[in-house]
């Protein structure tokens, strides 16, 4: 698939945050713990999640997807890799998180590597050295194409204290899930805290796994020997969504009311912009359908726009998140000034900002890891093949619908892993976009 873009219009309207694609995948390999039937609610129709419910399949599990989202699964007598969804499996990185449930269930086991986005080498290892202490130990990469793993622990496993190296979302919601059916207390300290990561451990508490500390670097979990029931989840919604709108805001000028937007996780964003002259407006909070996430609507105003007075840099939560830091490149395009981007996480994402380059931008790469842009450039048309990940890739679709005259993203596949019915969301708020074969 591929986007016509008339850019350079001016966008209004309301548009509501759906709900999140990183909580959605982690409850997705949390269902495969419970032996019970698991209900998700309102789950996003994107790609990520249909490759993962396609290897779900593949090994037993029956899925059934209603029209308002809610998916129901129910786990089979036994379970059987042996005809799994390779393919799909290899279409997203997200399939690592299946790694502890399956060790509960079956002990031993291949696994295809997951790739998903092309961000430089992402390692794995935070991940192995923590299940290792758990009694589960990961062999082979991604380079050998599969995993392979072996629960030296039993079933049952065993219970460790854990200091996590690196503070990775997947990583931590893989311990999670390998204490939640270990008898007894695992924890984990320098855990993430990120939304994702609240949203498995709420789901995790449903399940019947006390978690103390959900919210905070250091997490104490209390696991059971098994879980065995009906189960309902309520993933929240996703503030890397509403970044993007957020952004596209900013960056073309316009007023738009952002709805349900989990605040906690966007307020250090939306005080930078602020700092770089963004006007907006944030509503009063209620609670999320999972009776824990802070939401509130956000309203954005056309403003003046300078550059940040300091570097812009992703940190662990509370800093500004990881999968947000890319939507700051556009808005700097539109700033007066120099603004610096550093994305030390990853090695091979900050050379997918020099795309905005080719419509017009002012884009320097310092290094692997850090951007300088200058702005204001009044950004142009361009056909430009889309980066083969998501939020770069985004970042481009803003850039296009800012840029004057008709844009052609090609194979947008990596913005349909996380975002459904794009197109036609954008439509509504008046922007000039088609989605053509």
């Amino acid at each position: 698939m591929n986007y016509k873009i008339q850019g350079g219009r001016k966008l209004s309207g309301v548009v509501q945050t759906n709900i999140s694609k990183n909580a959605a995948v982690a409850l997705l390999a949390a269902s495969l713990l419970n032996r019970g039937t698991t209900t998700l609610r309102k789950m996003p129709h994107i790609e990520e999640v249909k490759r993962l419910l396609e290897v779900m399949e593949s090994i037993g599990m029956k899925i059934e997807w209603a029209e308002n989202g809610d998916i129901r699964i129910t786990p089979p007598e036994k379970f059987d890799l042996s005809n799994i969804n390779t393919a799909s499996a290899q279409r997203t990185r997200a399939i690592a998180l299946f790694i502890p449930p399956l060790a509960h269930l079956l002990g031993s086991f291949e696994l295809p590597a997951p790739t998903g986005c092309d961000l430089g080498k992402r390692s794995l290892g935070a991940h192995i050295d923590a299940l290792e202490k758990l009694g589960i130990k990961v062999t082979g990469n991604e380079d050998a194409h599969s995993y392979h793993v072996e629960n030296h622990a039993g079933k049952g496993g065993r219970t460790t204290e854990i200091i996590m190296y690196e503070a990775s979302d997947t990583g931590v919601e893989n311990v999670l899930m390998a204490a939640a059916k270990v008898p007894g207390e695992t924890t984990i300290k320098f855990a993430s805290a990120n939304y994702m990561v609240q949203d498995l451990c709420v789901f995790l508490q449903a399940c019947g796994v006390s978690i103390d500390g959900i919210g905070t670097s250091t997490l104490v979990v209390h696991g059971v020997k098994d879980i065995n029931a009906d189960i309902t989840g309520y993933p929240s919604e996703d503030p890397i969504e509403s970044m993007f709108f957020v952004s596209l805001a900013a960056t073309t000028g316009s007023e738009l009311t952002i709805e349900r937007c989990p605040i906690d996780f966007l307020e250090l964003e939306l005080y930078t912009l602020g700092q770089m002259g963004l006007s907006y407006e944030i509503g009063e909070r209620r609670v999320a359908d999972n009776g824990r996430a802070a939401l509130a609507d956000v309203v954005i105003r056309p403003s003046r726009l300078v550059s940040a007075p300091e570097k812009i840099a992703a940190r662990p939560y509370p800093g500004i998140n990881i999968d947000n830091l890319p939507f700051f490149v556009p808005v700097a395009t539109q700033a007066t000034g120099e603004t610096l981007i550093h994305d030390w996480v990853y090695e091979g994402r900050a050379k997918y900002y020099m795309e905005m380059n080719k419509l017009g931008a002012n884009v320097e790469l310092l290094d692997m890891h850090r951007a300088l842009i200058k702005g204001p450039t009044k950004l142009h048309a361009a056909d430009v093949e889309a980066p083969p990940a998501l939020r770069p890739a985004t970042l481009l679709l803003i850039g296009m619908l800012a840029a004057e005259g008709e844009s052609t993203l090609r194979n947008v596949y990596p913005i349909n892993r996380g975002y459904a019915n794009l197109a036609e969301r954008l439509q509504k708020l008046g922007a000039g976009i088609e989605a053509v074969e």
